[in-house]
């Protein structure tokens, strides 16, 4: 099967008889590692997943994040943020964002399951969930949040052929990360962390 082939259907069937494991930006770099991070507290966050239908096969919707935001700046990200006080659960605020950032009304999103949290370098401690979106959405971004909206085929994002492992310096220290690069869009950091743990769990 190629990575355009791959169905909404068959994903959602192998999502629904599967677990994800717990995730983290430090998982490729254990030598790293400090007695803190273990004691870390960790904020809680949380990204919709989303995937559409389309004519030419499945996609997931994906944003660049706009340059002037305080965390991950210009970084592609899943739609999704931080838990606000009036957020009623992890769900309720990633659908919030989701509407916020690309406009994506709930009555459009239909939630297929969450996966195991990921935590980041960035004290975040992020559950995703999978949505499967209906195909007449179409989204529109908000400029203060998002600086572009493009779509990626699911089985692209699937195939563990397609990620990478990239290395950069932060904060005097080289870690490693993984990396999906996708035409001029450079997919890395949590947002390739959490897609590599959905294709680890529907096992492409």
């Amino acid at each position: 099967m190629s990575d355009s082939d791959f169905s909404i259907e068959s994903f959602a069937r192998a999502f629904a008889e599967s677990n994800s494991a717990p995730s983290s930006d430090h998982d490729l770099n254990s030598a790293l590692m400090s007695p803190s991070n273990t004691i870390m507290q960790y904020r809680p966050a949380s990204v919709l997943i989303p995937i559409v239908e389309r004519t030419s096969g499945a996609k997931v919707i994906l944003t660049r994040r706009a340059g002037d935001l305080k965390h991950h700046a210009g970084q592609v990200s899943f739609p999704g943020g931080k838990q606000d006080e009036g957020d009623a659960s992890a769900l309720d605020a990633a659908l919030r964002e989701a509407s916020e950032e690309i406009g994506l009304g709930r009555h459009h999103a239909r939630i297929i399951g969450e996966m195991a949290v990921h935590r980041t370098v960035t004290s975040f401690e992020v559950t995703p969930f999978v949505a499967l979106v209906a195909k007449e959405f179409r989204p529109v971004a908000d400029p203060t949040e998002v600086a572009e909206i493009f779509e990626v085929p699911l089985g692209f994002l699937l195939n563990g052929d397609n990620f990478q492992i990239h290395r950069r310096v932060w904060h005097g220290q080289e870690r490693s990360f993984y990396a999906i690069p996708y035409g001029p869009h450079y997919i890395w950091g949590a947002t390739a962390r959490i897609l590599r743990a959905l294709a680890d769990q529907v096992g492409r």
